[in-house]
């Protein structure tokens, strides 16, 4: 009776036209303006209904189904404004915009839809509106107070005052660029990657260089490992390859990540030293941990003071896998090589280019891409069965432990080229957030211990960092792929999502989004049957057979510059006791060498450290040439080599610009410097202009020193103090130096013998004669240093 009196009272409403509906009770009117709503409802209802129920529901269990997961159920609706928010998304504002485009994630796409120019824009409030003065106060007449409702005042001090967001615990100091990465064939083979699917495919990059220990306002050049950390902008999602200059690390378990960066950092109890391992609780730790002996020869070599960017090697320190399309793995490391070769720093070029510029590395980086010298490394990849690991001396899962290029070659698969530096330091390069986590389909995880740790702390990392979950949202870290998932909410929320479904499984949606199924990331699997414990393998208790390996396979000079390392770090340790101790360890590498640094410490040599695996596997390889910077001279020749030329009032003019002329052909940086900046007479009247002085760009900032010829130069050269300091540490720091004509005497008033030998990098020549020697500076230039003047002895 009730519903009979609720349908005669529906059939007593009418819509403004007269119009009724007619429904399973029967006919009645409707609001007009309900119409909509209620075909809505119709549609959503048999859209719903074409799921009856999950068909994918039993491929959820066994073995086979987890190797091959189907693809979502979807059901494909009737209309697009059956799965929108509101019915009104068609109308709007400028603001709105029209409806969504149909399976479109408008946050992901080309950098260009956030970059802002404000090229004859007037200067307006966050909220756009106009300010008319940008140079004062609200005020209380002149003179008076200022005034708590100046809104503009307060948006810009408050903007100003969380500008800064917390930098990365570690790897807080880098550099980056954007690039592509083009392959050299497809590797179908052994991955599904799309990176490497087809010959000569490009993806974007976006690389980012950093030192490991120091705070964001660090040096470049202190003795540290460095960060080399790839993204790449795959049509398959990001990739980020999270590697260092040193293919190993200190520890094997992310258990003591913690501990070693605590140990490294400035001691807590005054804030010392920043952005340095010399110092009593680094050494403590290492000391009583072993198995970081191989990463200290690293650190300690060359390797950890860098010539450039440019010019180190980029490892991916870990053994991942690759997986091709019949779901088979291999194992795999990452190598990359600079085509500008492996260069170093001296110890002392880079303590006096630490007080010069401390930016060194990143003005290089940045210099060179802006000139165009676009710098470039060939990805190489070590690639191995689990049946060939299982049987090597080592364990791969052993980050502390390289895999030696003698038992597996590096096979060079692609190009990275980079060739276009951030439009803003901030909203790219401190904003950008690398995780190892960040994989695609064809690269999967290997057991190593230390990176589980690492997918974990990277991500959770950016969490805090960047204010949020939502940090993949932040331009630099969007994908190019489509993103579509029912992820929601948290801070900074970027993407206003279509309709009222957030979950999987749905009807209401049609199913979407849906899991891909096969053709989305699939875990490689692997058949475990072990004990739940806290341990390492037998292997992983091998701590000095690389170590020895390394320091083995330095040249002369190599080996003294580690000593010398050790020395110098050792000697700023306050406790004995904790450097006898890391003698001990040293022992066990070479005993050379620990002689040699126990001699620098004024210490006797103390009995070999305990080894805590005592009777290891013989080494497959105890040299490996690949393992000194000298394995990489590079192919660039003198490309972005910054060369000095000596410049004073007479100087010979026609020497100097015909050298100038085929260096800058030959791809070098030339600059004139003086003993001030600004123009000089030259001896025949024309103009020379110095734009650097020996005062503001120390000799360490260049690679070459050329001598000028004309006497009334020289003679002036001669009595400016600063220029036998300029000479003398270029000699000091092996570089090549040109003498031209009477800047001979230049040599000998800084106590260098002119008639050195070529090969020592000395080079002399009359100014007539500046075109022939032109290509013998070049070349000399080109092999960067000249060793044998090193003053470092060789180790007995």
């Amino acid at each position: 009776m009730a519903t009979n009196d609720k349908a005669a009272r529906s059939s007593r409403v009418k819509n403004k036209s007269g119009q009724s509906a007619t429904t399973e009770q029967g006919t009645y009117a409707v609001l007009k303006t309900n119409d909509i709503v209620a075909k809505q409802a119709k549609d959503s209802d048999e859209l719903v209904a074409a799921m009856p129920y999950n068909s994918n529901k039993t491929s959820e269990y066994g073995h086979d189904n987890a190797l091959a997961p189907p693809q979502g159920e979807t059901a494909e609706p009737g209309s697009d404004s059956l799965t929108a928010s509101t019915m009104t998304e068609e109308t709007g504002t400028v603001k709105t915009g029209g409806a969504a485009e149909p399976g479109i994630n408008a946050t992901v796409s080309s950098l260009r839809r956030v970059r802002v120019d404000a090229s004859e824009q007037p200067l307006t409030t966050n909220q756009g509106v106009r300010i008319s003065d940008n140079q004062n106060t609200l005020k209380l007449g002149l003179r008076g107070p200022s005034l708590l409702e100046d809104f503009i005042l307060r948006e810009k001090i408050t903007h100003f005052d969380h500008e800064r967001i917390p930098e990365r615990v570690v790897h807080a100091r880098g550099s980056a660029a954007h690039g592509y990465f083009e392959a050299y064939e497809p590797l179908s083979k052994y991955t599904r990657a799309a990176p490497f699917a087809k010959k000569g495919k490009i993806t974007p990059v976006f690389a980012r260089f950093s030192t490991v220990a120091g705070e964001r306002g660090s040096k470049d050049t202190a003795r540290d490992a460095r960060g080399f950390a790839v993204k790449f902008y795959t049509d398959e999602g990001n990739w980020d390859l999270v590697g260092n200059n040193i293919p190993v690390f200190f520890i094997q378990d992310a258990m003591k990540f913690p501990d070693l960066v605590h140990a490294v950092k400035p001691e807590p109890h005054h804030g010392m030293p920043q952005a340095a391992s010399a110092h009593d609780t680094f050494w403590d730790f290492v000391s009583l941990m072993p198995e970081s002996t191989h990463m200290l020869m690293w650190v300690m070599s060359d390797r950890g003071i860098p010539r450039s960017y440019r010019m180190m090697q980029g490892f991916g320190v870990h053994t991942f896998r690759l997986v091709n399309e019949q779901g088979e793995s291999v194992f795999c490391k990452f190598h990359w090589k600079p085509l500008q070769g492996t260069h170093s720093l001296l110890w002392d070029e880079a303590v006096k280019i630490s007080g010069a510029d401390p930016d060194f590395h990143r003005r290089d980086l940045w210099e060179a891409i802006e000139s165009g010298e676009f710098p470039q490394w060939e990805l190489g990849l070590q690639i191995f069965t689990e049946e060939e690991a299982e049987g090597f001396s080592f364990d791969v899962l052993d980050s502390t432990k390289i895999v030696p290029e003698e038992l597996v070659p590096v096979t060079p698969v692609g190009r990275m080229t980079l060739n276009r530096n951030p439009d803003n330091f901030f909203a790219e390069t401190e904003q950008v957030a690398f995780c190892t986590a960040h994989v695609i389909p064809g690269i999967d995880f290997s057991n190593d211990p230390l990176l589980a740790g690492r997918i974990h702390s990277y991500v959770d990392t950016q969490i805090t960092r960047l204010g949020g979950p939502n940090f993949h949202e932040i331009p630099i870290n969007s994908p190019l792929a489509p993103v579509q998932n029912n992820q929601r909410d948290g801070m900074h929320r970027q993407a206003l999502h279509r309709g009222r479904v957030a979950y999987e499984p749905n009807s209401l949606a049609g199913g979407c989004p849906f899991q891909a199924g096969a053709s989305g990331f699939v875990s490689v699997p692997e058949t475990i049957s072990d004990d739940k414990v806290r341990g390492k393998p037998e292997k992983f208790a091998e701590h000095y057979v690389q170590a020895t390996l390394f320091f083995d396979s330095q040249t002369a000079v190599e080996q003294a510059h580690i000593a010398a390392a050790f020395r110098f770090e050792l000697s700023k340790v306050g406790v004995p006791a904790i450097r006898e101790r890391m003698l001990s360890s040293l022992v066990n590498v070479s005993r050379e060498l620990a002689a040699e640094v126990a001699g620098g410490l004024g210490m006797e040599v103390p009995d070999a450290m305990p080894k805590a695996f005592a009777d290891p596997q013989s080494a497959e390889v105890t040299v490996s040439s690949a393992l000194s910077l000298m394995a990489l001279p590079g192919e660039c020749g003198i490309r972005t080599r910054q060369i000095a030329i000596l410049v004073e009032e007479g100087v010979h003019h026609v020497s100097l610009v015909a050298l100038y002329e085929g260096l800058t052909e030959a791809g070098a940086i030339v600059h004139f410097v003086g003993p001030r900046v600004g123009m000089f007479d030259s001896n025949s009247g024309e103009k020379i202009e110095a734009d650097k002085s020996m005062e503001n760009s120390p000799s360490v900032l260049f690679d070459a020193l050329v001598l000028p010829d004309g006497n009334a130069a020289v003679e002036a050269l001669k009595g400016n103090g600063h220029t036998m300091e300029f000479i003398n540490d270029v000699y000091r720091h092996c570089k090549t130096i040109l003498a031209l004509g009477a800047g001979q005497e230049l040599l000998k008033e800084a106590g260098i013998d002119p008639q050195t030998d070529e090969d020592q990098g000395i080079l002399l020549a009359d100014s007539a004669d500046v075109a022939d020697m032109t290509p013998v500076f070049i070349e000399a230039v080109a092999a960067h240093r000249h060793l044998s003047r090193d003053s470092d002895p060789p180790i007995q």
